[in-house]
């Protein structure tokens, strides 16, 4: 994941409520899972298994976000555990393909809890945080995001 990403996904995560920080992490999974793969095929194995790392790292989040008073929990607990078998059958073997099916499973789940997410109308999550406004300005070749800060921006009064 380069720097610009990591950016993007930070600054979703202060804007998104509970519904779409499931969908952010069900990216930053499959983006983890892809370098992953461009990692084994370019031949590096350390960089592929510190991947494969931050995926479980995104899946133990996922997991631990379970409510289970609700219905879907136990069977997302299901999936979640078989593909967190699949991560580690890839970082034992060395082998892209339990990646490749665990992205098509975790793809299926973004779809369907960013579908979720457009009905939420929840605030977010994180409070007190810098107001992001888009397309005030444009750079010779990008959009520049400005930000607005309030003075008292991370304190109480």
């Amino acid at each position: 994941m380069d720097r610009q990403l990591k950016q993007q996904f930070t600054l979703r995560i202060t804007q998104a409520n509970k519904t779409e920080l499931c969908v952010i992490l069900y990216e930053m999974f499959m983006t983890y899972c892809s370098d992953a793969i461009c990692n084994q095929e370019q031949g590096d194995t350390k960089e592929f298994r510190l991947n494969i790392q931050r995926a479980r790292g995104c899946l133990k989040e996922l997991m631990g976000s379970l409510h289970f008073e609700y219905e879907p929990a136990p069977t997302l607990l299901k999936l979640y555990i078989y593909i967190s078998r699949l991560l580690v059958r890839a970082d034992l073997h060395n082998e892209t393909e339990p990646l490749k099916e665990s992205n098509k499973i975790m793809q299926k789940l973004h779809d369907a809890f960013a579908i979720a997410s457009k009905e939420d109308t929840s605030g977010p999550v994180m409070g007190n945080t810098q107001t992001v406004y888009a397309g005030l300005t444009y750079g010779k070749k990008d959009l520049n995001v400005s930000l607005e800060s309030d003075a008292n921006r991370g304190y109480f009064a």
